[in-house]
């Protein structure tokens, strides 16, 4: 891949990096903040329910943030744009997409269907 191409990737990677951990510290503050004289059983419900949701957009954003940091570590390592299971190259459409991601749509369409072996 052009090293021009490539310090665009890195950039997209980087400033999904930065959102993304901004959005876990943000989530992660809000599980922390517990509203402790909800006396209505309904709010005590809404409370709890937007915590499980935010807890488990959390847990979604931490794992976009682990692939990112491994595409991060594929640009250093000279792999990105490689597929990391069948190592055909990901097309560029996908990769402006999704910049993070380590499957050609082929392996990940596998994955998806619970095909690809890890």
């Amino acid at each position: 891949m052009e090293e021009e191409r490539l310090a665009q990737f890195r950039q997209m990677l980087l400033a999904r990096r930065r959102s993304l951990g901004e959005r876990v510290l943000r989530s992660g503050e809000y599980g922390r903040e517990t509203e402790q004289n909800l006396a209505d059983i309904g709010d005590m419900a809404v409370e709890s329910y937007t915590r499980d949701f935010m807890f488990g957009k959390s847990a979604d954003d931490r794992r976009v943030l682990q692939l990112v940091a491994e595409a991060l570590a594929r640009i250093e390592d000279g792999s990105y744009g490689t597929c990391t299971h069948c190592e055909s190259e990901i097309q560029a459409k996908r990769l402006e997409a999704v910049p993070w991601t380590p499957l050609c749509i082929q392996c990940q369409q596998l994955q998806e269907q619970g095909l690809l072996q890890e």
